[in-house]
């Protein structure tokens, strides 16, 4: 019975993995003009088609709410939200373009830098790096393009469910040099690579559980991994907030995409006093308000239907019961 139930299972991750490849082949070819069409209207069967309970319409809604209050109207708001799907499935489709699109003679066509002397002394201070990014912009390009310059990551992502779509984008990772850490268990890899002052990239904005540490983002308590300064303080690492922010098109002009490759912050634990406890709270805290300004320069490029706010302290909820 076992077997049998194994088989099936294989079967069925290699037809989704065929799928894909298929599917894949004709979105890795398209120009940059033809991507862009080819998003708008993959957007607009999910937002305008399909029912708003399958695409969590209403947690993009809310969580819009919680950041931005009364700033957008309500035709403001699900422009933001078509817009996220179109920036997310151009960047699924950018994902698959970058082997063959991002190398050495082409980055400086690609990307417009932002506070780049910032993030280059950091990863060449001697002194490992937490390298941070969020749901936002194209974090796979933030990634890839370290790597084009010689800065290879540890880069921490959860496995995929299915093996052969893991194996791929482990595949894509590591073609320019990264190593891939399961975030299962990371906690001993990631200290083992900071013992040998190695760099790591992580997203640093999901929902951290009841035992995560409560920032502020957008004004509200979001749970966040306390791993990520700890390791700074034990350490000694610089912490870098970056992002890839997608540019206005110029399909006349320009090679491919255009992005802004910025650092937002890098924070330095030696700059924290105070318990230990109190540097953790304060250094999450920073890093997730670097976030959040990042976040704001195009909001339509963030993640909204990802549940950042699903955890809260025990003490909300329970005035909240009341």
């Amino acid at each position: 019975m076992k077997k049998s139930t194994s088989f099936r299972l294989d079967l069925r991750h290699r037809l989704e993995f065929l799928l894909f490849r298929l599917a894949a082949s004709p979105l890795q070819m398209l120009s940059a003009r033809m991507t862009a069409r080819w998003a708008e209207l993959t957007a607009s069967l999910i937002f305008y088609v399909l029912p708003r309970k399958l695409t969590r319409y209403k947690v993009a809604r809310e969580n819009l709410q919680i950041a931005f209050g009364d700033r957008y109207t309500d035709q403001q708001r699900d422009i933001i939200i078509y817009r996220m799907w179109v920036h997310l499935f151009r960047m699924i489709a950018e994902i698959l373009q970058i082997p063959r699109k991002l190398h050495r003679n082409s980055y400086n066509d690609v990307f417009v830098f932002r506070k780049r002397s910032d993030v280059v002394r950091a990863i060449c201070s001697g002194r490992p790096v937490l390298v941070l990014s969020g749901h936002y912009g194209n974090w796979e390009m933030s990634v890839a393009v370290l790597g084009v310059f010689g800065f290879h990551m540890s880069v921490v992502a959860r496995a995929l469910d299915n093996p052969y779509f893991d194996e791929w984008f482990e595949g894509f990772r590591k073609h320019t040099g990264h190593r891939m850490v399961n975030k299962k268990g990371a906690f001993k890899q990631m200290e083992a690579v900071m013992e040998h002052k190695g760099n790591i990239a992580l997203l640093c904005d999901q929902d951290a559980g009841s035992r995560g540490t409560f920032a502020k983002f957008f004004g509200k308590d979001a749970s966040t991994f306390p791993t990520i300064a700890r390791l700074a303080i034990d350490h000694d690492a610089f912490i870098s907030i970056g992002y890839s922010r997608r540019l206005p098109d110029d399909f006349e002009n320009q090679y491919w995409v255009r992005f802004e490759l910025g650092s937002e912050e890098v924070v330095d634990p030696r700059d924290f006093s105070g318990t230990r406890e109190e540097r953790i709270s304060a250094i999450t805290q920073q890093f997730t308000s670097a976030l959040e300004r990042a976040v704001c320069l195009s909001p339509e490029q963030y993640f909204w239907v990802h549940r950042r706010w699903k955890t809260q302290p025990v003490v909300e909820q329970s005035l909240h019961a009341a």
